[in-house]
Parts: C-alpha cells; structure tokens; sequence
C-alpha cells in the first residue's frame, strides 16, 4: 500500500508517496512528471550498493537509460569543489540526451543533488528517494537545496522543489541506531513546533520505533511528512513566517555541527542540543514552564541524543551563529517554544540570555 501525501504549491505542486518495501515500483510512479528518459542517480557507495542496482535494473526495464555518480559520505561532501565535480561530470553524459537527476541517500545526498539540479542548465528535475529516517521526514521535503562554506551551513542554496518524493520505508532497516535517532530528532521537533499528539506518541512509542516496529515507524513517518507539506505549502519560500518555525533547534544546532567540523555530532544530534538551549531560552524569556522544558529535554534523552555539548567552545558556537542565514544586520532570531505544540518567532534576544542557555549544556 502507499499512501500519498500532496504538497500543494500553486506553481510546482508534487506529491510525497510513502510504502514499505516500494522501492521497485518507482519507474511506475514518474509517469506524467514530464520528465525526461535520461536518469543521473547521485549517490554514495554504501547506500549504491545497497539500493542502486534495484533501482536502476528497474529503471532501464521501464526504458531509461542511467548514469549513477556517487560522492563521499558525510556533511563535507555537501562543497562547491564537489558540487562542480558533479556537473561537469553530468555535462559530459548530457550529449543528445534530456536528463533528469535522482537523489539516492539521506540529507547530504539530498541537499546536494538538489542544488546541483537547481543550477545545472539554469534548473533540470529532480527526484527525492530518501534513504534515512531525517531525509524521510524533513529534508527530502520542501525544495530547500544547499551547499555549505567554511563560514557556515547551507549559506549558498536555491528553492528548487522536487517533481517527486519517493520514500521506501523498509531501507530504515539498514540504519545504525545512531543514524535512526538522528532523523527522530527532527520528528521530536515536529511534535514542540505544532502536534501536541505526535510529541505524545513519541513519547509512548520511542522504544518500539528503536526496535524497528513497522506501524510505529510508518505512523511517525507519515505524520512528520504531513506537517512538512502543510508548512512548505502555506510558505514555500519562508517570506510570510510560517516556514521559520521549522528552524526550532537550528540556530544552535547549525552552530554546534559546524564547530564540530560536521563529523563530532551528527545533524539531528546537533538539532537535539539546539532544541535544548531553545527550550532554555523559551524559559529564560518568560514564554515556557520549566515541566514542558523538562519534558522535552526528557524526550531528547530517552531516545538517546546528547544531553551535553563536549569539546566545542562557546566562542566558536557565538562566532558561527553570526553567520546563520536567520542572523541578519546585527539582529538575532529564534524560533522558540510557548508549550509543547506551539511555538513563536522571537527576534533580539539578549545575548546573555542565549550565552548562559548555551553555557547550560556547555561542558
């Protein structure tokens, strides 16, 4: 069975189909996406082997011919150097041919193919087949691309809204743990931002999702790319407010993740301790009861994210959240939390407020 999710922009609608052990029947669902037959895969090697040769003898069965490139695992792939690798390399198969370009693996994978779609030939199609727990419920969704600089994460991207998005959730069975409570961080952050229920769910049900519980993982998956697509489509772009409350736990997080050069934490690690402090902040500015904080740092913990940040400094984490996209002249932002299941956009938050939230995790 699938279940179809529709993201209802005006100009670049799309839908998000969700199945468990889906991932043959792919050719069959881009039928009508006005694409072309000349597919470019983009991959990493771990993840190629496991999926890529399912897909793409699926794929020429159904006419198209294929190309996969694969790039190094981890945030550091998620370059300029990279990303130019990657066209260049799609421009050499690209002779008589009208391609499109599939996006094979997690968040880095994602973001990266994204970005190169969104700026190969002034902008190609792209399709989303995400392969972590975090790429299924968030970044696969809302055409949100992006590469990193030394200065910061994702500081150079494009909206580029996928013709697609193709989630197989039986992949989630080759997840290390690590790797499956990443992506629940982002479901965590789902339930603070706006679904009292789905926080409570979690709550009730994290266990069994460790544990790989099929009806607990599809239910945790579907709701999360519900509300995403609810979000993306009220405020595709982020100009009306509506999207920023998604960024709850990512001013931190981005700053925690880059100061640990993208490879000491994880994102979702790096989201769970920036949810920390922004629980804290929400304390501090008078906005949330110390029980709901507690609850939520309760959560964190019980599905086995961080509880302290290690090794990074504290200058280095104020230094990067300057250069946060959602800093600008001089003025801070933060998304922070009222109680569970509503949250608030708050700017000009003094800087000893946010110094001493940090210091609070801070070893």
């Amino acid at each position: 069975m699938i279940y179809k999710i529709r993201v209802g922009l005006k100009d670049n609608p799309y839908t998000i189909a969700i199945g468990h052990g889906i991932l043959g029947d792919f050719p069959r669902h881009l039928r009508g996406l006005g694409l072309g037959k000349d597919a470019v895969i983009i991959s990493h090697p771990s993840i190629e082997r496991l999926y890529g040769a399912l897909l793409s003898a699926a794929l020429k069965k159904a006419g198209y011919t294929v190309k996969v490139l694969n790039v190094p695992e981890g945030e550091k792939s998620k370059s300029a150097a990279c990303a130019l690798r990657l066209l260049d390399k799609i421009s050499a198969y690209d002779v008589d041919r009208k391609v499109f370009i599939i996006a094979l693996g997690g968040g880095v994978v994602g973001d990266l193919a994204g970005f190169v779609a969104a700026v190969y030939k002034r902008g190609v199609p792209y399709v989303q087949v995400p392969t972590t727990l975090l790429a299924q419920i968030d970044s696969s969704i809302g055409g949100k691309t992006a590469i990193d600089l030394a200065t910061g994460k994702n500081l150079v991207g494009a909206f580029h809204q996928p013709r697609l998005v193709f989630t197989d959730t039986r992949v989630l069975k080759t997840l290390s743990q690590r790797q499956v409570r990443n992506g629940l961080a982002e479901a965590v952050k789902y339930g603070i931002i706006g679904d009292v229920k789905l926080f409570n769910y979690i709550e009730a049900n994290h266990r069994k999702f460790l544990k790989n519980d099929i009806h607990v993982l599809n239910f945790i998956v579907r709701r999360c790319a519900q509300i995403k697509a609810r979000i993306v489509a009220a405020d595709e772009k982020e100009t009306k407010g509506l999207r920023t409350v998604l960024n709850f736990g990512h001013t931190v997080g981005h700053a925690v993740e880059a100061a640990g050069r993208y490879d000491q934490y994880h994102h979702g690690e790096s989201v769970g301790l920036g949810m920390r402090v922004a629980a804290r902040i929400s304390v501090s500015m008078g906005l949330l009861a110390e029980p709901p904080e507690h609850r939520i740092n309760q959560l964190i913990s019980s599905v086995g994210l961080p509880e302290k940040i290690v090794g990074v400094r504290l200058a280095k984490i104020l230094d990067l959240m300057r250069h946060d996209k959602k800093f600008t002249a001089g003025h801070n932002r933060f998304v922070l939390a009222k109680k569970i299941g509503q949250v608030t956009v708050i700017n000009d938050i003094p800087a000893t407020i946010i110094t001493q939230a940090i210091q609070a995790y801070l070893i």
